[in-house]
C-alpha cells in the first residue's frame, strides 16, 4: 500500500523536473527570468505560462478521475511563480491554474492557490537580496548548521529556512482543507483511513523538492546566461586592449620616420605628416572589431605610402585579391601589423629592398590571406617561438583566438635568405550572417 501511495509522489516530481525543462527552452521564457524588475506586460506573459502548463495538468487529472495524480502541480506552481516573479504574478497565475479545478466543483482550489501565489510574492519580497531567490536548497542541514554557528550570512540562512517552512506550511493548508472539506480541493493527502506516518513525510518532501526543482533548473540556465555575458564582456576588453596595442606601436614607428626626414627632407617629412593625420582620423572613426577586406585595403595602401617615402623604389608592394573577397568581412586592423612586421625585419636589412605580396582568395566557405616577402627569412629557432614575441604576430593571432576560438588557422613559413609567408584562414563571415538572416 505504501509503494502505491508513493508512485504519484515520483511522478510529481519528474513532472516538476520536465516542465521546469520545456519552460527554460523557450527564449522569451530565458529573457523574463534574467530580468528582476519586469513590466506588467512580462509579469502577464509569465502568468499566462504558468497557467498553460499547470492549468493542462490539473485538466488532465480531472479528465482522468485522478487516476493520473502526480502530473497536478497546481500549489507548487503558483508558490514558485510568486517567488520567481512577484505576488502580482503569483496571485494572477495562481487565479488561472486553479480554474479547471473549479468548474470541476473543487471550490476551494482559487482561495488556496491565489493565497499561495501571494506568498511566494512576499517571499520574493523579504529576501535579503534578490538573488538569494535563485538560491534557495531544499537541503535544510547546510541553513541551520549556519544559524548555529552565526555564520556571517546568518540572514540569508534564515531566509532559506523561511523558504522551506513556507513550501511546508502550503501543504499544510492543502492537507488541512482536504481534511476539513473533502472534494473541495485536491490533495495526495489518503481519502480512507488513516495514512501510514512515512507517507505524510514522503508529500511534505515532495512538495517541497517538486517546488525547489524548478528554481535549481532555472538558475542554472541563468547562470549558464551570465556566464557568456560576461565572456562576451571579457572579449570585447581583449580585443579592445588588443586594438590598442597595435595602433601606439605604429603611430610610433611612423613618429621614427618622420623625425628622420624632418631634417633631411622637410618637404617628405609634411607628406607623411598629412598620411599619417589621414589614417590616424580613420582609426578614431572606427570602432567595429570587422571590416569588408576593401577597407582593409585601402588602409594598406595609406600606411605603404607612409613607408615608401621613406623607402622609396626599394619597396614594392603587389596585390592579387580575389574580386570575390573584397566585400568579405576581416579583423580590423589586422593585416597592418604583419606587413609592417615584412618591412621591418624581413626587408629593411636587404640593401636592394625587396616584394611584399598580398594574397586573398576564397575556398570551401573559408576566407584565406597570405602575406608573403622576399627578405631575410626568420632563423628557424625564433620561427619555433614567434607567436610567443613580439607585438605584430602574437597580437594578430591572440584577436583571431578571442573571435573565432579555435575555428581559425594562423601559420608562418620561412626560410633564412628567402623569404616570409603568413597565412591566415578563416570562416567566411558574409556566408554565416547571411545563413542566420
Amino acid at each position: 500500500m505504501l509503494e502505491q501511495q508513493l508512485v504519484p509522489l515520483l511522478l510529481k516530481l519528474a513532472v516538476a523536473a520536465s516542465l521546469a525543462s520545456v519552460l527554460i527552452r523557450s527564449n522569451r521564457f530565458q529573457r523574463i527570468l534574467m530580468i528582476e524588475e519586469r513590466s506588467t506586460t512580462q509579469r502577464l506573459q509569465i502568468s499566462l505560462a504558468f497557467a498553460l502548463f499547470l492549468g493542462a495538468g490539473v485538466t488532465i487529472r480531472i479528465l482522468s478521475h485522478n487516476t493520473y495524480q502526480g502530473i497536478d502541480l497546481a500549489l507548487e506552481g503558483s508558490l514558485v511563480l510568486g517567488m520567481v516573479a512577484g505576488y502580482i504574478s503569483g496571485l494572477t497565475g495562481g487565479i488561472l491554474i486553479s480554474l479547471p479545478a473549479m468548474f470541476a466543483g473543487e471550490l476551494m482550489t482559487m482561495p488556496l492557490l491565489a493565497g499561495v501565489g501571494v506568498l511566494g510574492g512576499l517571499l520574493r519580497d523579504v529576501a535579503p537580496e534578490k538573488e538569494d531567490i535563485w538560491r534557495f536548497s531544499p537541503f535544510f542541514d547546510l541553513s541551520i548548521w549556519k544559524l548555529v554557528r552565526k555564520k556571517p550570512d546568518l540572514t540569508k540562512a534564515a531566509f532559506n529556512l523561511a523558504c522551506g517552512f513556507a513550501i511546508l506550511l502550503a501543504e499544510f493548508l492543502r492537507v488541512t482543507i482536504a481534511r476539513l472539506f473533502p472534494g473541495r480541493v485536491f490533495s495526495l493527502y489518503p481519502s480512507a483511513g488513516q495514512p501510514h506516518p512515512l507517507t505524510m513525510v514522503a508529500i511534505f518532501a515532495t512538495t517541497l523538492f517538486a517546488a525547489a526543482l524548478p528554481i535549481k533548473i532555472w538558475n542554472n540556465s541563468r547562470n549558464e546566461k551570465k556566464l557568456e555575458a560576461q565572456q562576451r564582456l571579457l572579449n570585447e576588453a581583449r580585443l579592445t586592449a588588443l586594438q590598442r596595442q597595435i595602433n601606439p606601436h605604429f603611430l610610433f614607428n611612423t613618429l621614427n620616420s618622420v623625425a628622420s626626414l624632418i631634417r633631411s627632407d622637410p618637404g617628405q617629412a609634411r607628406t607623411v605628416v598629412y598620411k599619417l593625420s589621414a589614417i590616424l582620423r580613420r582609426l578614431l572613426r572606427k570602432q567595429d572589431n570587422f571590416s569588408p577586406l576593401r577597407e582593409e585595403l585601402s588602409f594598406i595602401d595609406d600606411y605603404l605610402a607612409i613607408e615608401m617615402v621613406r623607402f622609396g623604389s626599394k619597396l614594392r608592394f603587389q596585390k592579387e585579391i580575389d574580386p570575390d573577397t573584397l566585400d568579405r568581412l576581416m579583423p580590423s586592423m589586422m593585416l597592418q601589423p604583419i606587413i609592417e612586421n615584412s618591412i621591418r625585419h624581413g626587408l629593411s636589412a636587404k640593401v636592394d629592398g625587396g616584394i611584399i605580396r598580398l594574397r586573398s582568395q576564397l575556398t570551401g566557405g573559408r576566407l584565406s590571406v597570405f602575406i608573403e616577402d622576399d627578405g631575410v627569412g626568420i632563423a628557424e629557432e625564433k620561427l619555433a617561438t614567434l607567436f610567443e614575441q613580439g607585438i605584430g604576430v602574437s597580437n594578430v593571432n591572440e584577436r583571431l583566438k578571442v573571435l573565432f576560438g579555435n575555428d581559425y588557422r594562423m601559420w608562418v613559413e620561412s626560410k633564412p635568405g628567402e623569404g616570409t609567408t603568413t597565412g591566415i584562414e578563416i570562416p567566411d563571415l558574409q556566408a554565416t550572417f547571411a545563413a542566420v538572416s
